[in-house]
């Protein structure tokens, strides 16, 4: 998977087509990633303790595949390519435009 915690992404398949949000977390096992903000799903918490149960509403995962990252030049959906730097050390770019990202 090519994408790390921090990243700016557009959804591009599902219910949330077209939203814009940060990566806050990374499955790598289920290949999926969470979005801050999107895909919000309710949940029921049961009573444990002082807390009562409530139902709360969270981030789900949304598979990698449905996402794609946002060229920071030119603010649209693009893919991603590696490449290296004069070190030698493999770094990240935007297939569009050639710009690294962090």
């Amino acid at each position: 998977m090519n994408f790390k915690k921090g990243d700016k992404v557009v959804v591009i398949a599902g219910k949330e087509k077209g939203k814009e949000g940060t990566i806050t977390e990374i499955l790598k096992k289920e290949n999926r990633v969470i979005i801050e903000g999107l895909n919000m799903v309710k949940k029921t918490v049961k009573p444990n303790g002082n807390n009562p149960g409530s139902i709360i509403e969270k981030e789900a995962p949304i598979h990698a595949s449905n996402v794609m990252i946002l060229d920071p030049k030119t603010k649209k959906a693009t893919r991603i390519g590696h490449t290296q730097d004069k070190k030698g050390k493999k770094i990240r770019i935007t297939k569009a435009s050639k710009e690294v990202i962090d």
